[in-house]
């Protein structure tokens, strides 16, 4: 686990537990809990920097994501001068390539 506190950790626990209850095999059960405890963690801002979260949610159209998402994606796709575009711009260059 990264560097949880206690109360992530039996955030983590409860939500394992409740999961198993309901039927969810553990290694799912525990998928599910480290991702609602690191949710909460990032929508807090006890993580580290914020570009470092990736490039969004993949059913979700170009426009509902951050630009900090875009600027991630546009870094994968290689895209020069993503730096400076703002959030229009980077939806437009990635979808041009």
């Amino acid at each position: 686990m990264p560097s949880w506190s206690s109360k992530d950790e039996r955030k983590f626990q409860h939500i394992k537990d409740s999961q198993e209850k309901r039927g969810t095999k553990e290694k799912r059960a525990e998928e599910i809990a480290a991702s609602t405890v690191n949710k909460s963690r990032r929508l807090e801002g006890r993580t580290p920097n914020k570009k470092t979260e990736g490039t969004g949610n993949p059913r979700l159209d170009l426009h509902s994501r951050t630009r900090d998402e875009l600027y991630n994606r546009a870094k994968k796709m290689n895209i020069r001068g993503r730096s400076k575009m703002s959030k229009d711009e980077l939806i437009k260059a990635i979808r041009s390539k």
